[in-house]
């Protein structure tokens, strides 16, 4: 028996959407707030402002008036809550047991419209930000995909500059540069609160429309769009001394709702999605170059990229780079066998199926997708998506992305010469 899931779409006057999702089967309940808003949004001077933003939603309201009373209300129920913020978008959410929704949707109302910001917090919290910068620097591999973004993107676009911005920002930020981005960028029309799991839908919408109504109306912020215009492979690398050399090879790719969105997926997955992946078994179970090694896709409305990641003994990584690029070219050359394809194809579905089997993931793809598409998309309509998906499909796909000109390739590690790296670059 399959359960199709209901998203009851409601929006304010003021423009801002509400989504219940009724999940009477679980226990559990999950608010989220999420604004059509991130880093993206950012011009160089602001760059890091979104994230620190985030934090400071955390710091106090009139109602709770520090972060202790925050973090305290929240625990006494054993919430799990937290918030994120990535280029486009940033949220707040707390998942708890279905009796304490009351709580989270108050705590979290509160955060999102009575932050205030006070002064002498921001300046303790740019001590943590910059730890936290500091803590990914020594991290190669959760800060490859900045060197690889602003390779792509070039340094001069916001999608090319990182989420938590330069230590030098963090440090310059006063309260009405917070003031003024937020009067900006959180407005109801791009915002979406989305409450999923067991719950009194009745009484949460009324609860919203009375928090949420009373935000002031104004436009969705602008982005600056981007389209690429490569014509060359190009090589990045930050010279650090590490352990092991970590790097990303892509290229651009489709953005949401493109015709071949699923294909993308699936020549992602036959790459690099799970252990009997092409590239898993041949980086890692044939040659162990690699621990793990996958690939995947980063989608905006606009543009996209696929890449492959994985960290490598140092010097191993031109035999590393030749054989991704090996397996790039198969892609466009052999068309991949029945049993490749509907084994991937399950891979995706199964993942996927998966994914949103709890109400904070329910919660999480419902907001997202709102604010990506303008719309929700069935899991149903996704799954559909990717059976369409042909081996022709697939091949036609390589073809076009996977082109010698498109190439990009990442490296974060103590090497020096980029016309080495370059010169492999060849599909």
């Amino acid at each position: 028996m399959r359960i199709t899931m209901k998203y009851n779409i409601h929006t304010l006057k003021n423009g801002l959407r509400a989504v219940l999702v009724p999940v009477p089967a679980t226990q559990t309940a999950t608010v989220i707030v999420m604004s059509g808003t991130g880093s993206r949004y950012e011009d160089r001077r602001e760059n890091g402002l979104a994230h620190f933003l985030e934090h400071m939603f955390f710091k106090g309201t009139k109602k709770r008036p520090s972060a202790k009373a925050i973090s305290e209300e929240l625990d006494a129920v054993g919430s799990v809550y937290n918030a994120f913020t990535a280029k486009e978008r940033t949220a707040y959410y707390a998942k708890v047991s279905a009796r304490y929704l009351d709580t989270a949707l108050d705590v979290i109302s509160d955060i999102f419209l009575n932050s205030t910001l006070p002064m002498k917090e921001i300046t303790k919290e740019r001590g943590a930000i910059i730890q936290e910068i500091d803590m990914y620097e020594d991290m190669p591999m959760r800060t490859i995909d900045n060197v690889f973004d602003e390779l792509i993107f070039g340094r001069e676009h916001p999608l090319g500059r990182t989420i938590l911005g330069p230590k030098e920002n963090i440090r310059a930020f006063t309260r009405k540069d917070f003031a003024t981005y937020l009067k900006r960028n959180y407005t109801p029309l791009n915002t979406v609160v989305c409450v999923a799991g067991s719950f009194d839908e009745k009484k949460v919408l009324a609860k919203i429309k009375k928090e949420f109504g009373g935000l002031k109306h104004g436009n969705p912020p602008d982005y600056i769009s981007f389209a690429s215009e490569q014509n060359a492979p190009r090589v990045a690398i930050k010279e650090k001394k590490t352990d092991q050399t970590n790097l990303m090879l892509g290229v651009p790719a489709y953005p949401y709702l493109h015709k071949d969105e699923f294909a993308l997926a699936v020549l992602a997955t036959i790459l690099g999605g799970g252990m009997s992946s092409r590239l898993f078994l041949e980086v890692r179970e044939k040659r162990g170059l690699a621990y793990s090694i996958h690939a995947s896709v980063d989608r905006y409305p606009d543009c996209a990229y696929l890449a492959v990641q994985a960290g490598v003994e140092h010097g191993k990584l031109e035999e590393t780079v030749k054989t991704v690029l090996g397996e790039f070219k198969k892609m466009k050359k052999t068309k991949v066998s029945k049993a490749e394809l509907e084994k991937a194809k399950n891979y995706i579905k199964g993942t996927m199926t998966l994914g949103l089997e709890t109400s904070d993931e329910i919660a999480n793809h419902a907001a997202s997708s709102l604010l990506n598409i303008g719309r929700v998309r069935p899991l149903e309509e996704i799954l559909k998506g990717i059976d369409t998906v042909t081996a022709a499909d697939v091949e036609r796909v390589s073809r076009d992305l996977l082109q010698t000109s498109k190439l990009n390739l990442a490296i974060i590690g103590p090497h020096l010469h980029k016309d080495r790296f370059s010169r492999l670059l060849k599909i």
